[in-house]
């Protein structure tokens, strides 16, 4: 059967607050390990109240330390903002603490705007266009540290971490095939060039001492409930987060309302559902159908599933449901 895996980004609901966040984040790693998930990944976005997953390898080990064995890493570190030193100490310590368990996925983009990235990085001289050497540099790290060597990674230098290249460009795509490293794709709000990027991922691949051949995991939004009708509520604070996100005006996140066309304008709705193409939303024989399409046309190796549900009790349970389709979409394959 494919693995399925979750990216969580920590959602701050409204009524809630960061503590209580990070507390549904745990609950929600420990429920995906015993439904069986592959992977759990936080994401490093800044400034925006809604998502608390900022400190993403904090968030890492809070996670890793009160699961057993589900894999626990980055989708992603934005590598711009870090020097590639610190991220290989950083999860050099997670592989010491957690030994095969931590992934690292890294991103070019600031995972914000350019005043916070500013603020982040003092200046903007680090940017995506020294990305590839960044990670060049990060991935010499990792290895065995040489006699003479003036500055190694304490902890990290041996410790092989598993790193993978996220996106939603045909950059990513063709620098992780050129590493041969596995690539993640960000369907899941930008599908523009999805189809495109692996592609190219699969034509560049070159094979690696990690790797002999392309490794794809691509995201969806995937939200499951009893009816389609209570799904398309549920899906609805994750459309108002996207509408508010673009009038720049982001925030904790909502809870459902009953018609998304009483929120935001037709153009508004436009932009939101053409970025959350990728969105499979409603009864479990809804999603299955369209899951088993989206894996077909892609050929991927693994999926990521994320959702922002407002209620944790519903996302706990869409989950749980999610899961029960692994068995029958492996019969269809």
């Amino acid at each position: 059967m494919i693995p399925f895996s979750v990216l969580d980004l920590a959602p701050v609901p409204q009524g809630a607050d960061i503590s209580q966040a990070f507390r549904n984040s745990l609950s929600l790693a420990q429920h995906a390990e015993t439904l069986g998930y592959h992977r759990f990944w936080l994401a490093e976005h800044h400034n925006m109240p809604g998502i608390a997953s900022a400190a993403t390898a904090v968030v890492i080990g809070h996670v890793a330390a009160g699961t057993q064995h589900i894999r626990v890493g980055a989708g992603g570190v934005m590598l711009p903002n870090h020097a590639p030193l610190m991220i290989a100490e950083q999860f050099g310590t997670l592989a010491a603490l957690f030994p095969g368990r931590i992934d690292l996925g890294l991103g070019r983009a600031p995972g914000t705007d350019q005043r916070t990235a500013r603020a982040l990085r003092r200046n903007l001289d680090a940017h995506g266009d020294s990305f590839p050497q960044d990670v060049v540099e990060l991935l010499g790290w990792f290895q065995p540290a040489v006699p003479g060597q003036a500055v190694r990674a304490v902890p990290g230098a041996g410790l092989a971490v598993p790193v993978w290249l996220l996106g939603s460009s045909l950059f990513s795509a063709q620098l992780a095939g050129m590493l041969g490293l596995p690539f993640a794709f960000a369907s899941h709000f930008a599908p523009d060039l999805l189809m495109q990027a692996l592609a190219t991922y699969r034509e560049h691949f070159k094979p690696s001492e990690s790797l002999q051949k392309p490794y794809v995991m691509v995201a969806a939004n995937v939200i499951v409930a009893p009816t389609d009708e209570e799904a398309t509520r549920l899906f609805t604070s994750l459309q108002q987060q996207f509408v508010n996100l673009r009038r720049g005006t982001p925030g904790l996140l909502p809870p459902p309302v009953e018609r998304i066309e009483d929120y935001a304008s037709t153009a508004e709705l436009g932009n939101v559902r053409r970025a959350l193409a990728r969105s499979y939303v409603g009864q479990p024989e809804t999603v299955r159908a369209g899951l088993e399409a989206f894996l077909r046309e892609t050929e991927a190796d693994e999926l990521l599933v994320t959702a922002q549900i407002h209620d944790h009790a519903a996302r706990l349970r869409s989950f749980e449901l999610v899961a029960g389709l692994r068995e029958s979409l492996a019969a269809a394959a």
